[in-house]
């Protein structure tokens, strides 16, 4: 331990010897557990059982940062209940799904009274007392009824609090801002700005009048019983990307994180250089253990979601005021907006219809690559030393189609693995079953991106009656290539050769050779956007499913042209195109009475397995 961590170690001590130890702290320190620690503990679980914190500790036995002093952060917040919620939630779904997510749905709906500060562990009960004295002082002038104002801007959607309320609110801020100061010796900012309660925010300027309509139906004066809840979060990951756990894993390296279903995952996206494909690294919230995990076995998590709620204080106008409490039990999701159900909107038999007649587009990502498992050297594993492939693992295909230039051509274009040939033919089953018509296909020249197409019209019989339109514009972003030139791709006469059924006629928008090595972001997303207006005028009487085979990329910058959406911010792109699976898929479709495109529900699952790591027996013997 270092020695500025040493002395403030001390210091804590120091001021708990003079102090009545807390009764949760008893049965802690009883079972052997060093003050610092149990106090961190319950500090993290909201103070709520011994048996909550013990079971922390037990959790966080291998945390590198157990003996770190570094403190919570706590913020407070005022948040309605009763009817008045019920109709937030309902906003708060309704937005998301015609809207898509903006930064107010990271948090339940709240109006925010105090700015995150510090406080030391042993001093959290400090802040409970100081609620209850400031909320005490302000019970009999809290006004029974809170005025809300609708107001609305390019970038902000939400309610403002006006008149004498938000007087008597700002004063109740600045009561528990002045108590913990004396109580706990925190330095608290209480607001004393303009209340507000957000109803969106960082939204897309074409959606805000849609967004105005949706919150027209909030009645602001719907019965509501207003409660002050006291949240803290762990100030490490303040910054970080919040994921949950949707799969249970198994560790397959000692560098691999456990994962249960449920579990909260810490991601810095500025700190996933030594990630692979598909991987990265994250520290679990259950164990406070750092290592790697598949991403696609989690999803996006909003940023209350690992929020604990410690106190709260429900400002009642019933007249019995003994109905008032000081709740330290509570669940955590009170108050806070249900997450959007996952359920489609439309029966099977529902889709299917408006499939039939609806024009639609499905961007899919191809399978697995082969590099993607045996890395960058991959092809130097799998050639002999006269230049010929060979086999030498079962997810390595059967063979590798001829070209002009030889062997090498494929170290910068690999093909599918064997795992990825049979992940394409399990969509093309499922696309199959799902009842969709394929009316046409697209695909990037990339050998993996042509290898998934006929894979999957092959499921549907189709390899040999329709023929695959390769669009260079839809090809990767080249910065992201290896090398200084353009990876050396396939000729339509070479596919057709190796029995791909590629079309000779189609003039695609983007020539191969007019592909650039390291484009800007501004001119690979306008590539996209050109390539997939040629795409869609292409087939403009085929009614049915326009199906475009691309790289993970071409989820994103494929389908924001057809939506009307702006570009997505590069930074945010990049770390988006790294959760895309092997076979991710995005669909949408056209809206001829509205004169748009929509996304939907693609019309199959996703696909989810877990990774199978190299087994020599030779080694397993001789260590055994």
């Amino acid at each position: 331990m270092a020695a500025g961590e040493t002395q403030l170690y001390a210091k804590v001590f120091n001021k708990l010897k003079g102090r009545s130890t807390p009764s949760l702290l008893d049965p802690l320190l009883g079972m052997g557990f060093p003050a610092h620690t149990a106090l961190k503990a319950l500090a993290a679980t909201g103070r709520k059982t011994a048996e909550e914190a013990s079971n922390w500790l037990h959790c966080h036995c291998n945390d590198p940062s157990l003996d770190d002093p570094i403190p919570q952060e706590y913020a407070l917040f005022l948040c309605p209940t009763g009817p008045l919620l019920d109709k937030l939630q309902e906003f708060w779904r309704e937005s998301r799904r015609q809207c898509a997510k903006n930064r107010a749905h990271e948090v339940f709906p709240h109006i925010t009274l105090c700015d995150f500060f510090t406080c030391e562990d042993q001093k959290v009960e400090c802040l409970y007392e100081a609620l209850k004295r400031a909320g005490d002082r302000t019970l009999g002038s809290f006004p029974s009824a809170v005025s809300l104002v609708l107001h609305s801007s390019i970038s902000y959607l939400g309610f403002f609090v006006n008149d004498s309320p938000a007087d008597i609110i700002r004063e109740f801020a600045v009561m528990f801002a002045t108590e913990a100061s004396i109580l706990a010796d925190c330095t608290v900012k209480p607001c004393t700005k303009q209340l507000h309660l957000t109803l969106a925010h960082k939204f897309y300027p074409h959606h805000q009048r849609t967004l105005e309509q949706l919150a027209r139906a909030i009645n602001p004066s719907h019965s509501c019983q207003w409660t002050a809840a006291l949240y803290s979060r762990d100030m490490r990951f303040v910054h970080y990307q919040t994921l949950r756990v949707l799969f249970q894993y198994k560790p397959q390296n000692v560098d691999e994180l456990t994962l249960s279903p449920g579990d909260y995952i810490f991601v810095d996206p500025t700190q996933q250089e030594e990630a692979s494909e598909g991987w990265v690294i994250g520290i679990s919230q259950r164990t406070g253990c750092r290592g790697f995990l598949p991403e696609n076995y989690t999803e996006r998590a909003s940023e209350c979601d690992t929020w604990v709620r410690h106190r709260t204080y429900t400002f009642s106008v019933a007249p019995d005021l003994s109905s008032r409490k000081d709740s330290e039990a509570s669940s955590r999701r009170n108050g806070e907006p249900n997450p959007p159900s996952s359920s489609r909107s439309l029966s099977s038999l529902q889709s299917l219809q408006a499939t039939i007649v609806r024009r639609s587009v499905l961007v899919v990502r191809h399978g697995e690559r082969v590099d993607q498992i045996f890395g960058k050297s991959w092809l130097q594993q799998c050639t002999t030393p006269d230049g010929r492939y060979y086999r030498p693992d079962l997810n390595f295909p059967h063979g590798l189609p001829k070209r002009s230039r030889g062997i090498k051509d494929f170290e910068n274009d690999p093909p599918l693995s064997s795992c990825g040939i049979f992940q394409s033919r399990m969509a093309g089953e499922a696309l199959l079953d799902s009842g969709i018509r394929i009316a046409s296909v697209f695909s990037s020249p990339a050998l993996r991106c042509v290898q998934t197409a006929k894979h999957i019209l092959g499921e549907f019989k189709l390899e040999k009656k329709v023929k695959i339109r390769v669009e260079p514009g839809i090809f990767e972003w080249t910065k992201w290539e290896a090398g200084k030139t353009t990876p050396t791709l396939m000729t339509l006469e070479e596919m057709k050769e190796a029995d791909f059924n590629v079309s000779l006629d189609y003039r695609p928008a983007f020539p191969l050779a007019s592909l650039l090595p390291a484009e800007s972001y501004d001119d690979y997303v306008h590539r996209c956007a050109v390539s997939m207006e040629q795409i869609v005028s292409t087939c403009p009487q085929d009614v049915g499913v326009i199906l475009v085979v691309g790289h993970g990329s071409a989820l994103d910058t494929c389908t924001r042209p057809l939506l009307g959406l702006p570009p997505r911010d590069c930074a945010d792109f990049a770390q988006l195109v790294r959760k895309i699976p092997s076979l991710g898929m995005c669909f949408c479709e056209e809206n001829k009475e509205e004169g748009k495109w929509e996304l939907v529900n693609p019309p199959v699952k996703t696909l989810t397995h877990g990774s199978n790591s190299a087994f020599n027996w030779r080694n397993w013997i001789q260590g055994n």
